[in-house]
């Protein structure tokens, strides 16, 4: 077995960034045990108040420079804190800022993912692009990374008249029911690329394709849209809906595309992990359960929590809700 150098992110409030080298052979697992990875290196805590800029630490993608792997890039998402850029020491390189609220009753920028388009033609040049949902102002953000730029790799391309993705007003934008999940991906066939974006709060898959806009900028198209069910037929006959607030769907976040044969797997967080083509056409499949999955649940608004009821034993046996990030 060859060995290799590699690098994993994993965030939890924070980012970590370990390496890892000369990795042996896997040796065999006992029975409920699961190997562990530690980190080597942490990036600079963020805070989620007024005074750090309202930054929630959420979701990485790891940009592999391609003339200097040492200089590769961690770019993540921190909500309303816009986006940070790390190098793999776990430096902060740059700070983007989500965009401000368009009116002082509107919601600001708030970044929740972000995912990689590696070699899209905008303009006169081939480049790597950045993609990021923002739920506050419903839209994707890109963004063009240039590697050798050590002080301000990532530089903000978004057309200017990029269009909300799921809301027709700035009221409804209000409403936060906008982009949330986010994953990327490039036809081999075609060379064109494409963003699938999940609706927080609905179950909703929007299909978009990234297009190159006047002046070096890229805009997106939306290309058809897909509902994932929000109610579920059981074994013993009886419908099931995952508990949670008045309104709420089962909303899906944690996406990724298998870019060697463009399948999509979506996490719907109190459900579980579905397939399907990621160009959204065909049926989706329910891979893998949530050991939830069919237990019923009734919102106590005094707590703001779910209490469960009784199992019925219809769930999985390997995830706990909420499923959350893919990759």
């Amino acid at each position: 077995m060859a060995q290799a150098s590699r690098a994993r992110v994993t965030v939890g409030g924070l980012v970590l960034v370990a390496a890892l080298a000369a990795v042996s052979p896997p040796s065999a697992v006992a029975a409920g045990e699961l190997p562990s990875v530690k980190p080597t290196t942490e990036t600079p805590a963020v805070y989620d108040d007024e005074a750090g800029g309202n930054a929630d630490a959420d979701d990485p993608a790891i940009w592999r420079n391609p003339a200097a792997p040492d200089r590769s890039l961690v770019v993540a998402t921190v909500k309303e804190g816009g986006l940070r850029v790390y190098d793999l020491d776990g430096r902060e390189v740059q700070s983007i800022p989500a965009p401000k609220a368009p009116g002082p009753d509107d919601a600001p920028g708030r970044f929740n993912n972000v995912d990689l388009v590696h070699r899209m033609k905008v303009g006169s040049r081939v480049s790597d692009l950045a993609v990021a949902s923002d739920r506050g102002r419903d839209r994707l953000r890109i963004y063009r990374i240039d590697g050798g730029n050590a002080g301000a790799p990532l530089t903000d391309i978004t057309d200017p008249s990029a269009p909300a993705i799921f809301s027709s007003s700035q009221e409804e934008i209000n409403e936060q029911r906008t982009a949330y999940g986010l994953a990327t991906w490039t036809d081999p066939a075609s060379g064109r690329s494409f963003a699938v974006v999940s609706q927080r709060e609905r179950t909703a898959l929007s299909l978009l394709e990234l297009t190159a806009g006047a002046g070096g900028t890229v805009s997106y198209r939306k290309v058809r849209t897909l509902a994932l069910p929000s109610r579920f037929r059981l074994p013993n006959g009886k419908s099931w809906t995952p508990c949670g607030e008045p309104g709420e769907l089962p909303q899906i976040e944690g996406m990724v595309v298998d870019p060697a044969d463009g399948t999509l797997y979506a996490g719907q967080e109190d459900v579980g992990i579905w397939r399907v083509d990621a160009d959204l056409e065909g049926t989706p499949k329910l891979i893998d359960k949530v050991r939830e999955y069919g237990v019923p649940g009734t919102y106590d608004e005094a707590t703001e929590e779910c209490v469960p009821g009784s199992d019925p034993g219809y769930g999985g046996t390997r995830l706990s809700a909420d499923v959350e990030g893919l990759t």
